[in-house]
């Protein structure tokens, strides 16, 4: 789905001031990183590591459990595409409307794929049930003792729960514990997330050795490179510095779901720092273009998120001053078709 994800920026220049498109805060102090960074050109003049071995026994001992547990990945989703690709030809359950990955790396790897819009509808017999956690597009996060009770209840179903946005959620999720005492659980996470930092594409994958090793004889050798890896490092190191408080981050996104809401426009509920929404008339096409090139605001247009319609769009929330802008350019949208 490379030409539909959100944070689309690098289409429109420097034409964008605010990207409410990708779920994280935009707010962000990486000067230390870069400082960092700018320190250690050696980086630049050699081969990465094939396997990013020194991420994944750091990310091993703070967790307390065998690097063997653990796999670094070119972001989440080569993750995802690497377990599509472990159960060519098998049967998936996607819960939806969801991340559109995990489709686009079942049918490249010959899936069948069944989509359902609830826990309850997961059956039997299937390889592998496919979820966000919390969701997204929709923010919203699983009840965890339904959520583990239905991991239980389907011991030879393997649940690919992609946590990415953990740290922005109020609700309780998968810990590394829950994952360590099943089987059938593979969790990913996103560095990419956690220190905001997407163009670095980084994340990685907790589960059952034997499926992480299986993984990694269909690894292509540095996909994870060498800034990516030294920046982990650093990051993984001063974690400190990146500590967002999901309860002031929800409250404002809630906040803005209210304001939102205020002009006509539907609101789901969300458990984090992103909510979608839907339009009473026009396209969030027609909105994106407008608010683009009457604002400088960069939405997410969600109509490519299987059962949404043209009229759905999901935005993050910023700092409150950005948020007052997004809030008055709807309202001024909302104005010229009353």
């Amino acid at each position: 789905m490379i030409d539909g994800h959100g944070d689309d920026i690098f289409r429109y220049g420097d034409k964008i001031k605010i990207n409410f498109s990708s779920n994280i805060p935009q707010k962000v102090d990486h000067s230390g990183l870069l400082s960092h960074l700018s320190m250690a050109g050696a980086i630049f003049k050699n081969y990465p590591e094939p396997e990013p071995l020194s991420v994944e026994l750091k990310l091993a001992g703070l967790y307390g459990i065998d690097a063997e547990n653990i796999i670094v990945t070119n972001g989440a989703t080569e993750a995802i595409y690497l377990l599509a690709h472990v159960f060519s030809g098998g049967q998936s359950t996607i819960v939806s409307p969801t991340f559109r990955e995990y489709q686009d790396a079942c049918r490249v790897f010959n899936h069948i794929v069944r989509f359902v819009t609830s826990l309850d509808a997961i059956e039997q017999g299937d390889d592998m049930v496919w979820l966000c956690n919390p969701n997204n597009p929709t923010g919203m996060a699983y009840d965890k003792g339904k959520l583990l009770a239905i991991v239980d209840h389907h011991p030879d179903t393997l649940f690919v729960v992609d946590q990415a946005y953990a740290l922005f959620s109020v609700k309780e999720v998968f810990s590394i514990a829950d994952v360590m005492l099943r089987k059938n659980v593979v969790v990913l996470h996103s560095l990419t997330k956690q220190f905001v930092v997407p163009g670095l594409r980084i994340g990685y994958a907790v589960g059952p050795a034997d499926i992480l090793n299986r993984l990694r004889s269909l690894r292509m050798p540095w996909s994870v490179n060498s800034i990516a890896i030294e920046a982990a490092l650093y990051l993984l190191e001063n974690s400190r510095n990146y500590a967002f408080n999901a309860h002031e981050l929800h409250a404002e996104t809630m906040r803005l779901a209210t304001e939102i809401s205020r002009l006509g426009i539907d609101v789901s509920s969300t458990d984090c720092n992103f909510l979608l929404a839907r339009l009473p008339y026009n396209s969030a096409a027609e909105l994106k273009s407008w608010l683009i090139d009457n604002h400088g605001v960069l939405i997410r247009d969600a109509s490519n998120f299987e059962g949404l319609t043209p009229r759905h769009f999901r935005v993050a929330a910023q700092i409150r001053e950005e948020n007052n802008m997004l809030i008055n350019a709807l309202r001024e949208w909302t104005s010229l078709y009353r």
